[in-house]
């Protein structure tokens, strides 16, 4: 497993001192951000190709929330590829090497030229030496639309909501979907299916459902189709 140590900052904390969700997915971009680079796969090795991986789906299990100034050490393992997917494990340890918070993800490999998938090159999957998938309860990709729900106000995409590939960053649409959470709501684990990229003046309509410990929130195009539906579930005390 591919690792880097860090400590959490007070930029990267709620207001109770501990790591947010989003900035805990922050850490996990960085982690295949920086593997890839290590590896010279990165993205020069992808703008000189004409690819670029896109963020299929996210399961995130948090079994603690690292407090500020806590010495963590962030792990990332490729563990498989098929066609034109990628198949990615994260981790967050503690000083002590017990998980923090473990994750899995799905990525498709596009052709940037025409947006269609493509199949992972042989130097990609060699130059990555896929490891063992890590020890974890593995949620489907596929989350259920919950009934019953509401609709908010629409949110116009912004230059800030954008990364270097020009749409808005996976993080940016689970720190928008979490705005519709329950007051001390604990994020116990966090899954996010994403269905389409979102440009520059789109505009995202979220539709908020709330169930049994549960909170589900798909932010749609104009037309009513999701961008992306994100499904928290209640287990972690932010205490």
């Amino acid at each position: 497993m591919y690792t880097f140590d860090s400590r959490i900052r007070y930029s990267e904390t709620d207001s109770q001192g501990k790591l947010t969700m989003a900035s805990l997915i922050n850490y996990f971009q960085d982690s295949s951000t920086f593997h890839s680079e290590d590896l010279g796969l990165g993205l020069g090795y992808l703008h000189k190709r004409h690819l670029v991986w896109v963020l299929s789906s996210w399961q995130i299990v948090v079994n603690r929330y690292p407090r500020l100034c806590e010495h963590v050490t962030i792990g990332t393992q490729p563990y498989d590829m098929k066609g034109f997917l990628g198949y990615r494990n994260f981790a967050m340890m503690g000083e002590d090497g017990s998980y923090a918070a473990v994750a899995n993800s799905i990525w498709s490999l596009l052709d940037t030229r025409t947006g269609k998938p493509c199949m992972v090159p042989r130097e990609m999957v060699e130059g990555y030496c896929l490891g063992e998938k890590l020890s974890m309860a593995y949620a489907p990709r596929k989350i259920a639309v919950l009934p019953g729900g509401a609709e908010y106000a629409p949110i116009p995409v912004k230059k800030h909501h954008l990364d270097t590939n020009q749409h808005v960053n996976n993080q940016q649409f689970i720190d928008i979907a979490m705005d519709y959470l329950p007051e001390d709501f604990g994020i116990g684990q966090m899954r996010a299916e994403y269905k389409k990229q979102a440009y520059l003046e789109d505009v995202l309509k979220p539709y908020v459902a709330v169930g049994d410990n549960v909170v589900y929130v798909a932010l749609r195009d104009e037309a009513g189709a999701p961008y992306v539906s994100v499904e928290f579930s209640g287990g972690s005390s932010r205490e």
